[in-house]
């Protein structure tokens, strides 16, 4: 479902060489004996998840279709990356929209929250409130403002009945108002961190009223659970993806570059942005997770990738068929001189351009790629994709023996920040 070409990767090592490595790490992974492992709960999610909580969803999905029109995502960092990337991922951004979906609640931007506020005041709303704790302060800003909005645009029981909150199943500040204010309420997994939270409660409730099969995604993440269940290298493209990592950093590379040739792919980049560069940049350690969107970017950072330093390495996601596609067609007197691409596809173009730049960022660049491919984008492919990143950052954050599945540094703004507001308790 997944393949890792490493041919143009320009690897020094041969990757199997780390056999004995890998499977060290791979049963610490599966034995919860590592660094952080009461947070590796996403190992064997897809055959532990509650099944009732999950026919929930489903049945609150299409409430929230039918009560709203916008549907309001209040959270931030894998709280909403997740949801997002698979919503962009897979819906249209012109076709018809019975449910819009905005994100809130990830900025302290008066210009962004005041814009959406007066957005959606003549709007049918629902809202989706993310937070374990209650206590992210973008999100809990946000949330304020928006409940006010709703208790008086609709009263409160009928605000009630349009919140949704995902928060911990006891503690934390989110969950006592939402008993209180009677919101149906989901739970975010105790061994599960955040952005490892796009496959429980936390994507799959946005990602499922988005009209997109949360069944399928699911079964995705269980078959990549099953296939990705061993450390053989000759078989497991995910941990061939991640030592392939750490063999180019050893060979001099400080920056990853996410490379995708797909507009629709944009926030599976910022997804996988936080992913691994919350979970490996400790210690002074891990790779600069950087993204762009080619060919678009090939105009701008292609300059710098193409003849600047020599610090990264580029990751292509390919895709091999295409959404949407259609021929180019000829034109009479080929004043624009383009009849040459007549009877091609529109595919057929974007490939050659993958091609192409491979051959100038590999060959005359000197930069290695690693590709990683995938035959379609749907709702089972996401699920296997975002399960073999998971697995890929786990064997590759432990090869630097830190914990993944923390993020202290985080903490720091936010001490410094609410020195400044004032915050007292």
């Amino acid at each position: 479902m997944v393949k890792v070409d490493l041919s143009h990767a320009k690897l020094n090592e041969d990757v199997l060489s780390y056999q004995s490595e890998v499977s060290r790490i791979h049963r610490m992974i599966h034995d919860k004996t590592g660094k952080g492992s009461d947070y590796v709960g996403w190992v064997d999610w897809a055959n532990t998840y509650d099944k009732e909580e999950f026919a929930r969803i489903l049945d609150c999905a299409k409430r929230i279709q039918d009560q709203a029109e916008v549907l309001l995502v209040c959270g931030i960092g894998g709280s909403y990356l997740g949801a997002r990337a698979a919503i962009d991922m897979m819906t249209n951004p012109y076709g018809k929209k019975d449910l819009e979906i905005i994100y809130v609640g990830n900025t302290f931007s008066s210009t962004a929250v005041v814009r959406i506020l007066d957005y959606i005041k003549d709007k049918e709303v629902a809202c989706n409130v993310i937070s374990k704790s209650g206590t992210t302060t973008e999100t809990a800003l946000a949330f304020r403002l928006i409940r006010q909005f709703m208790e008086e645009k609709y009263g409160e029981t009928e605000a009630a009945r349009r919140i949704y909150a995902t928060t911990d199943a006891k503690n934390g500040l989110l969950k006592p108002l939402a008993d209180k204010k009677g919101y149906e309420t989901f739970v975010i997994p105790d061994d599960i961190g955040g952005r490892f939270s796009v496959i429980t409660p936390v994507g799959l409730l946005p990602i499922a009223a988005a009209g997109i099969d949360i069944n399928a995604l699911m079964d995705g993440v269980k078959d990549a659970t099953h296939d990705y269940n061993t450390d053989d290298l000759t078989t497991n493209a995910a941990y061939v993806y991640g030592v392939t990592r750490r063999i180019l950093e050893k060979q001099g590379k400080s920056v990853e570059m996410f490379v995708s040739y797909e507009p629709h792919l944009v926030f599976l980049a910022e997804w996988w942005k936080q992913l691994f560069g919350e979970s490996e940049g400790k210690e002074d350690k891990g790779l600069l997770p950087a993204s762009v969107n080619f060919s678009t970017d090939l105009h701008s950072m292609g300059q710098f990738v193409q003849e600047g330093t020599k610090n990264l390495f580029e990751t292509v996601i390919r895709v091999v068929n295409p959404i949407e596609d259609m021929v180019f067609p000829s034109d009479e007197g080929d004043l624009d001189q383009l009849n040459y691409l007549e009877g091609k596809s529109l595919n057929w173009v974007n490939e050659k351009a993958f091609e192409g730049t491979l051959e100038a960022h590999e060959i005359t660049g000197n930069v290695p790629n690693v590709i990683i491919e995938i035959e379609k984008v749907d709702a089972y492919t996401f699920g296997y994709l975002v399960y073999f990143f998971f697995k890929a950052l786990a064997m590759s954050v432990y090869m630097l023996d830190v914990n993944p599945f923390d993020q202290p540094g985080v903490e720091v703004y936010k001490r410094n920040m609410f020195r400044l507001l004032g915050k007292t308790k």
